[in-house]
């Protein structure tokens, strides 16, 4: 059985609103859930593919702040 979970998560939320993916997100980090790590690189993903450079940049710098 091959699962796409990109395709397979943004199916999932593709309806959602802001609030229900603020919720998911805030849930999954909450909850130290480790089952959600691969929707939340998702999320991630979908993130970095629509930034600018400068907002990448931001978000490097937040991350590398946060370690």
């Amino acid at each position: 059985m091959d699962i796409n979970i990109r395709e397979s998560i943004k199916k999932n939320f593709k309806e959602s609103n802001i609030n229900e993916i603020r919720e998911s997100i805030v849930s999954s980090i909450k909850d130290n859930d480790e089952i959600t790590l691969p929707g939340l690189g998702v999320f991630f993903e979908i993130l970095w593919n629509n930034s600018s450079d400068i907002e990448k940049e931001n978000i490097l710098n937040t991350l590398k702040k946060g370690l």
